[in-house]
């Protein structure tokens, strides 16, 4: 590895680092932002969406600007615009205007996470690629490793303020060691697709408004009703669109593959059952069990530790034995544990009967992942692996948007609350239900992959609309 290499490697992996810790390392000090803050179970759910969402919609938007602006450049920009966010997280005097500042961070983590992984691929020739990328991905686990503990950490150590002043020396840091030591480069200078962004951001915004809004508002009020009906015609309106414009940024025609038609909502519901279980366990742990987010955090380390572990072993197993069995057998285990979970939980439920559930949930989980993402890749051509990788990960964004959001509207409608340990443990066995059902329609999906996927035939990459 030349010097020059290391650099790109060493600061891309970083940048990941921070983007991936920053969408989980809040869900550990949600209580300590309940509490200082005055918010509301709906503004909680706020917090973790408004980064999600600007995220996945932005996404494929971020890769196409650096691909016509400079990667270095753009990456940058982000990477400034994350920094100056964290801080106004760190700054905010209200629920209010937290949610918005992380709204402009998942903006810039939109920005500099599909770069870092064009700038590593770019660096290295193809008979390096694979080291380097397994080095990326393996700093970039540790986020989800470390991620809820470190929340809990900070949150209980200094204060929830802490875990957004961390990003300010990282990113500055980082910032100028890029602007130093990595070449500018260019992609494809392809036409943006301006009108698919504006429709898959509205129509985003309109669906997870309704399931935000549904317990508060009344689910057969006006204004659900309304974003639910608005946001269905806009996904419409961008099918359309996309089959018809030049440029799309995702083109319908990917969708005449099975594995990608099916391997996408597949991992989609993976993710769902993922962030709607991520987003109740730490503030169970503390709310009913009472302890404090640092122990919160520990108790969380075999779950995520999981799920760090075991990609790469059910990754290579999937080379061999195919992507369906891996999807569908792990997004039933994650089925069965989070449906056992939701039985036995109440007020008295120990910590120690429910580990073994979320070790093999989160061994199915991590079953499903990376078999998905081999579906998805193997049903396009070489040329198109990188749009197909940005579409899955958009995807499966959106589903940890729907996941909070579907499990947090089961919590709230089955009685859930924070007035009492009695009364969250009812809604959280309520919302572990509601992923149990979220990961068996998964397996369902699932089910509809191919035994193998395999490459697409040269008729498929005629770009035909």
């Amino acid at each position: 590895m030349t010097p020059r290499q290391a650099w790109v490697l060493g600061l891309a992996s970083t940048a990941s680092f921070m983007m991936a810790l920053d969408s989980l390392v809040v869900t550990t000090a949600l209580t300590s932002i309940r509490q200082d803050l005055s918010a509301s179970l709906e503004s909680l759910e706020w917090t973790v969406n408004a980064y999600n969402l600007a995220f996945a919609v932005l996404l494929l938007t971020g890769a196409a600007l650096g691909d016509r602006f400079g990667r270095r450049r753009v990456f940058v920009a982000g990477l400034a615009l994350f920094t100056v966010a964290s801080v106004a997280c760190a700054l905010a005097p209200g629920i209010g205007a937290l949610v918005t500042a992380r709204a402009f961070q998942g903006a810039g983590a939109a920005m500099v996470l599909p770069l870092s992984l064009t700038l590593v691929s770019a660096a290295f020739p193809p008979n390096e690629r694979g080291r380097a990328m397994g080095l990326y991905l393996g700093i970039t686990g540790l986020a989800t490793f470390s991620g809820p503990f470190i929340g809990g950490a900070v949150a209980q150590g200094l204060a929830w303020q802490w875990i957004f002043w961390l990003n300010l020396p990282a990113g500055l840091i980082t910032i100028l060691l890029t602007r130093r030591h990595v070449g500018e480069s260019f992609g494809p200078a392809k036409r943006l697709d301006l009108g698919g962004m504006g429709l898959v951001t509205a129509a985003g915004f309109g669906l997870v408004w309704a399931l935000v809004r549904g317990n508060a508002a009344g689910w057969g009020s006006a204004e659900v009703l309304g974003a639910l009906v608005v946001g269905v015609a806009l996904v419409v309106a961008f099918v359309f669109w996309e089959r018809r414009t030049e440029a799309p940024m995702l083109p319908m025609r990917f969708f005449r593959s099975r594995a990608f038609a099916t391997a996408n909502p597949a991992n989609f519901l993976v993710f769902a059952s993922l962030y709607g279980t991520m987003f109740f366990l730490a503030q169970y742990f503390q709310i009913v069990h009472g302890d404090g987010p640092f122990v919160a955090g520990l108790r969380l380390v075999p779950w995520t530790a999981t799920l760090m572990v075991c990609a790469p072993i059910a990754g290579r197993l999937a080379d061999r034995f195919g992507e369906r069995a891996f999807v569908a057998g792990g997004l039933l285990l994650q089925s069965v544990c989070m449906g056992w979970i939701a039985l036995i939980t109440d007020a008295g439920t120990g910590y120690l009967e429910i580990l073994p559930a979320l070790v093999v949930g989160s061994v199915g989980v991590t079953m499903a992942m990376p078999a998905a993402q081999r579906a998805v890749v193997a049903a396009v051509s070489p040329p198109e692996i990188g749009q197909a990788s940005g579409a899955f990960m958009m995807l499966r964004i959106f589903g940890g948007v729907f996941g909070t959001s579907v499990t947090v509207a089961v919590f709230a409608a089955a009685g859930g609350g924070y007035t009492s340990p009695g009364e969250f443990s009812t809604g959280f066995s309520a919302g572990m239900g509601a992923v149990a059902v979220l990961a068996f329609t998964g397996v369902l999906v699932a089910l509809g992959i191919p035994g193998r996927a395999s490459a697409p035939r040269a008729a498929a990459v005629t770009p035909a609309r």
